[in-house]
């Protein structure tokens, strides 16, 4: 464990100091090692957990992290790419549909504290020092009049006219809210890149870019979109202006437009392999998203004309490096950059940041070489061109040992400096020194004397530093920004100027030149989320009735959040909390007892609690005091189960429980479980397949499946069986059968009868799936336990579907990446649920005891709708 001392220049030194003792430090849920061993075996022995044997190491998490974006691509673009079109396209089917009467109700727009004294038990990141989180933010405009703008990764664009906080949505009324870039140009206009870029082949896709004129007081509307459909179902990594023109970074090459007439479309300026494109003749191929993967753009300041692009998949192709227009004008590879590699095998996701006068580009270059060798990082380096122009030469200033003794929190062997690098990045210089430069990985790091030393503002947590103590009143450590890096932007406000950096836990800012402490970490960051941006990504959501409030109507939230662990929100709590850490996934939640929670992280990584997870920390002492225990199946200590793995009760019997790997999991104890050696495999779907959806009812399990799941030879199943392990087979379902041969999302069994089941499909029809047998429609009606299947899409959109909920009244809810649905009883067409609901993900659909209908959207947060607007049944769904 190393700290720093400040020298009378403001920079660090590194020096040794004593580290907590393995009975001193928390149990943090994810990305460092476990508690010393003693005592993770007093905690073992008082409470028969397993988790010393867990592998919940730094490497396994970049891992998970890069597989997590994977995989929730694949639901939606496999088996083939996705043409530019079919967002759109379905948001025009959507704006044409009749609505139900009634409004959703916003759930979660309160402040969600990661810190939240109450929850302090084993399984609990609270104390690491983000404070309020929301979802991830990965774009970050500011101007000199104190409006700040910050884009959800897939919650759209918020405006703050107060420096940060008091936030408003100003982009709800656009067809995606997945946020790629987020830029101020020199006239004030704000540009809106639409689709996330995280150097995945397709991740989350948007519709093209949007700018708005008056951002001050204005929002974004359709009309606002800059070209045709030439950008849409496309990643947007970068925009940068130069000139009269506006270069995009996209997942299909680079774009230009002109920013002084934005009629027409967008030009194509180059892609390495043109062939890769949609309508080219290496479309189809399997690994046609990944061949044309553009990151960042860099101008030589003296002559603009001098144009660097830079190319790379994460994980390494032929195409990958730096690219520059020679004299034909064709783009040629560059082969001598100084200690930039030129290698394609050392260059991966790029970022670029010139310095305002010209004298200075530094760059960061992840290595698709060191990614697959290195097990604690995927940092090549931080570089610096002394020349001012990016075509160099350009001197390495910084890798992972030399970030690592900045006072970094990552020391961890197998989680350093840039272990994510293929996902965090951001780079920005001062205008007013070009020697003082911020640099985002995992954690926040500064230098002010161009890269000769560093420190770090912002650590990845405060575990394991003097500062830290469980109990808050001894805790001397300062506010931390959340962990992972995507965007930074300086704005000033009466005179100050700050930089706001956006996470996966939201939105941070700090003075430009502030405060230190003897180890380098900040001493004045400030969160500014308050609760009026609402961008969390929820996979899953639970709702029961709270045991602690007296009127018997009041219900417990909870849900599975990306990279915000699990929050909590009881009836009468004027903040959200955080009970179980990491990256939450489904959840499975008492309808009778709210404080009866199962949480996953991933994998099938579940763990369990009958008290809401409240412990003031006393299990450190005590490790019989715990009040979360480890109940995995054993498919999670081999990665044998989707990173969000599927878990649920009986419809019937709320104590049978069945959970999805490569193994039909069951448990008949309820949340009486304490040990994942409870679980008996009831079947075994394949070597090479995964549970992508499990419901239950009566003791009937119906388990989707797919093996491979990405667009490499995709396959996908459905098997059925009984609990008990008997009576299992898989259905017959045929590439170019009645059901299409896209990822199976989620089922809905008839309570009544356990052979009436849905099923719903994610991804778009044969329309706009360029792959093999990708079939037609999207929501499934089976009255012969799956023999047969019946078509009931009807006049749903084309869009990919996540969600089915059969409700009381005997109708249908589904949940897809534009909207929610319902389909009345005896109806064969759908309706919009009712009004005011984002246009965002909406992952999973439950109903609670209150009578309401509530949504988990990935984005947005949680919803609720009153279920009397449909007209109410008897009986629930247990939340299957």
């Amino acid at each position: 464990m190393c700290a720093v001392t400040i020298t009378a220049l403001g920079l660090a030194t590194a020096q040794a100091v004593a580290a907590p003792t393995p009975e001193q430090r928390p149990r943090p849920a994810r990305h460092q090692a476990e508690v010393g061993k003693q005592h993770a075996a007093k905690v073992e022995a008082a409470t028969g957990s397993t988790f010393a044997a867990r592998e919940d190491d730094g490497e396994d998490e970049a891992e998970n992290s890069a597989e997590s974006t994977e995989q929730f691509t694949e639901a939606r673009t496999a088996p083939g790419l996705v043409a530019p079109g079919a967002y759109s396209a379905a948001w025009a089917q959507l704006q044409s549909l009749p609505h139900t009467v009634g409004s959703w109700s916003h759930v979660t727009d309160k402040p969600y504290n990661s810190d939240d004294p109450r929850y302090r038990d084993i399984d609990s990141n609270s104390g690491a020092g983000s404070g309020n989180v929301t979802g991830r933010v990965t774009g970050i405009a500011a101007d000199d009049d104190g409006t700040v703008y910050a884009g959800g990764a897939n919650g759209g664009v918020y405006r703050s006219r107060s420096g940060g906080g008091h936030w408003q949505a100003i982009s709800d009324k656009l067809p995606s809210l997945s946020t790629g870039a987020l830029e101020l140009d020199g006239s004030g206009r704000l540009w809106y890149a639409t689709g996330e870029a995280n150097t995945g082949g397709t991740a989350y896709v948007g519709t093209g870019v949007y700018v708005l004129a008056d951002p001050k007081h204005g929002e974004f509307k359709p009309g606002n979109r800059i070209g045709g459909t030439e950008l849409e179902s496309t990643v947007i990594h970068a925009l940068r202006f130069n000139g009269d023109k506006v270069w995009a970074a996209t997942s299909r090459g680079v774009w230009t437009h002109s920013t002084t007439d934005l009629s027409g479309p967008w030009k194509p300026e180059f892609a390495p392999n043109p062939t890769f494109l949609p309508g080219g003749a290496d479309a189809k191929a399997p690994n046609a998203p990944y061949k044309n993967i553009a990151n960042d753009i860099a101008f030589d300041p003296k002559d603009p004309s001098k144009v660097v692009l830079a190319f790379g998949w994460r994980s390494g192709d032929t195409y990958n490096g730096f690219y520059s227009k020679a004299a034909d004008g064709t783009w040629q590879r560059l082969t001598s950059l100084g200690d930039l590699p030129a290698d394609a095998a050392d260059v991966g996701n790029v970022t670029f940041a010139p310095s305002k006068d010209g004298s200075r580009y530094y760059a960061i270059d992840q290595s698709p070489t060191k990614m697959a060798t290195d097990p604690d990082s995927g940092l090549q380096g931080v570089y610096v061109s002394k020349s001012g122009s990016p075509l160099g030469p350009w001197t390495l200033i910084a890798d992972k040992d030399k970030l690592k003794g900045s006072g970094s929190a990552l020391q961890e062997d197998g989680y350093q400096p840039g272990i994510q690098s293929w996902y965090n990045q951001f780079l920005q210089v001062d205008p007013n020194n070009a020697d003082h430069v911020y640099l985002g990985l995992e954690e926040v790091y500064e230098t002010r004397n161009g890269g000769g030393d560093w420190i770090t503002p912002g650590p990845y947590w405060n575990f394991y530093f003097p500062c830290w103590d469980i109990d808050p009143a001894k805790r001397t450590c300062s506010q931390t920004p959340h962990s992972d890096q995507h965007a930074i932007a300086l704005g000033t406000s009466k005179g100050r100027t700050t930089v706001y950096v956006g996470n996966d836990g939201g939105i941070y800012g700090r003075p430009l030149n502030g405060a230190v402490d003897s180890l380098g970490h900040a001493t004045d960051w400030t969160s500014f989320n308050d609760g009026s941006m609402d961008a969390l990504q929820y996979y899953s959501v639970g709702v029961g009735k709270d045991p602690a409030d007296r009127s018997g109507k009041g219900v417990v939230v909870s849900g599975g959040l990306q990279d915000n662990g699990q929050s909590i929100l009881r009836a009468r709590d004027r903040a959200m909390g955080s009970n179980f850490g990491g990256d939450g996934g489904d959840t499975i939640v008492d309808p009778n007892n709210g404080c009866n929670i199962v949480a996953e992280y991933a994998y099938m990584e579940m763990r369990s609690t009958q008290n809401c997870a409240v412990n003031d920390g006393a299990w450190q002492d005590d490790p019989a005091k715990a009040t979360t225990y480890e109940i995995a199946p054993p498919d999670q200590h081999t990665h044998a189960a989707r990173f969000i793995a599927p878990i649920t009760t009986d419809a019937k019997n709320a104590d049978t429980w069945v959970a999805g790997g490569q193994h039909v999991w069951v448990q008949n104890k309820g949340f009486a479980i304490r040990s994942g050696s409870e679980w008996a495999a009831a079947y075994d779907l394949g070597a090479g397949h995964v549970a992508t959806a499990v419901a239950a009812s009566g003791g009937t399990v119906y388990a989707g499946w797919c093996g491979p799941c990405n667009n490499q030879g995709f396959t996908r199943g459905i098997a059925v069986g009984n609990a008990d392990g008997t009576g299992w087979h898989q259905l017959n379902l045929p590439v170019d059968g009645t059901l299409p041969n896209r990822y199976v999302s989620s089922f809905a069994v008839d309570p009544a009868n356990a052979k009436h089941v849905l099923v719903s499909f994610s991804g778009f029809s044969r329309a706009w799936s360029e792959g093999p047998g990708a079939g037609i429609g999207h929501v499934f009606d089976s009255r012969d336990g799956g023999a047969t299947w019946t078509d009931v899409s009807a006049n749903l959109p084309d869009v990919p579907t996540n969600t089915l909920r059969l409700l009381p009244n005997g109708g249908l809810a589904l949940g897809t990446d534009l909207a929610a649905f319902y389909r009345a009883p005896g109806q064969r067409n759908w309706k919009v649920i009712g009004e005011g609901l984002p246009t965002t993900t909406v992952m999973q659909l439950r109903t609670g005891p209150d009578g309401l209908l509530y949504a988990g959207t990935h984005g947005r947060g949680i919803w609720s709708f009153d279920l009397d607007r449909f007209g109410r049944g008897e009986g629930d769904d247990n939340q299957q």
